[in-house]
């Protein structure tokens, strides 16, 4: 049994079968619907019900509260249709473009930068064309079948020889994929991935000035959207905010410091929440997004390009919106949410 769902303003349909998540079924037909986690955890797929009857699995009450759901709000990700449905959902041209492969991969190098972060590439199947967007993540696939999302820190055009992906994994202490890579994995290790996923990459039909917040190995896929537009050659201005408890936390400092001094339209600013007396930290304190807003304080004609703990990105849209004029629709997330922040 199939039901028909119709998007607004776009006017494009697809067909889901039944028990099947709106967004899953959008996905598998390469349809561009914003989302991030596709567990139910971040919101960033939350649309608006227009006609028909859905009915939500499991979700965190942050993500689509009883009070959204009770207003005609859904999150595509967990919402399956119960008849034919009607969804005011803005597509994402490209968020569908490639196709999602599940291939193996084997570890190529593995370095640590800090710490508790692993700078690991992981080199591509020769019998498979992987493409994406840059800022889109991959999923790895566990033994049990449990699944793992990690965004891609370098752009399609910087795989390098032999084509890899490079991903920056922070280690969760018993968290039960980070806690096998701090401790076993090694070079030629064969991991199993799916993807390419999510609707987080540039919008490159806008030449606005943008704001790029990381915090933490947030930074990974915005190092991958920097990668990209020097590739582009583009112009427009760029200021990225990189925050961190620590000054070791910046685990790819000089990359950062490296990449505005070669791009004429980037700047750098690190942001230390925590800083100690032994840090020798003279740069700026404070939390990430009250550096934007400080600098910024008028963000209207701004586009912001948010990643990392989910505290740190619903802030951030939250006052943006709020105090700094930015349109609710330039606010571009992936929301970092760990296992731990979904329980």
């Amino acid at each position: 049994m199939t039901f028909t769902v119709t998007l607004q303003p776009s006017g494009r349909t697809f067909d889901v079968v039944r028990d099947e998540p709106i967004l899953g079924a959008a996905i598998r037909q390469g349809i561009g619907l914003p989302y991030g986690c596709k567990d139910g955890a971040c919101g960033s797929c939350k649309s608006r019900l227009l006609e028909g009857r859905v009915i939500h699995g499991a979700h965190q009450q942050k993500a689509l509260s009883e009070t959204e759901e009770a207003s005609g709000l859904i999150l595509t990700c967990c919402a399956t249709p119960q008849t034919d449905c009607l969804v005011e959902a803005r597509t994402v041209p490209g968020a569908g473009e490639f196709p999602i492969l599940k291939m193996p991969g084997r570890v190529l190098s593995m370095e640590r930068p800090a710490p508790d972060v692993a700078q690991i590439r992981v080199q591509l199947p020769a019998n498979q064309n992987f493409q994406y967007r840059a800022g889109q993540y991959v999923e790895f696939i566990l033994r049990d079948g449990a699944r793992r999302s990690y965004s891609m820190a370098n752009a399609p055009s910087q795989l390098g020889t032999p084509p890899a992906i490079e991903l920056h994994i922070r280690h969760m202490p018993g968290g039960k994929f980070t806690d096998h890579v701090f401790s076993a994995m090694k070079e030629k290790d064969i991991v199993r991935m799916e993807g390419p996923f999510g609707s987080f990459f540039l919008r490159e039909d806008s030449d606005k000035p943008m704001i790029l917040l990381a915090s933490g190995t947030g930074f990974a896929p915005i190092k991958a959207l920097i990668e990209r537009l020097e590739e582009m050659g583009s112009t427009r201005p760029a200021v990225l905010y990189w925050g961190a408890r620590r000054p070791a936390d910046l685990y790819l400092n000089a990359w950062a410091e490296a990449a505005a001094a070669r791009l004429p339209q980037l700047r750098y600013v690190p942001v230390v929440s925590d800083a100690q007396a032994e840090d020798g930290w003279s740069g700026r304190t404070g939390f990430v997004h009250q550096a934007v807003m400080a600098d910024w304080p008028d963000l209207s004609g701004h586009q912001v390009y948010a990643c990392g703990a989910p505290i740190v990105v619903e802030s951030a849209h939250r006052d943006f919106v709020a105090q700094c004029q930015l349109p609710d629709d330039e606010f571009f997330a992936d929301s970092f949410t760990s296992e731990a922040d979904k329980h």
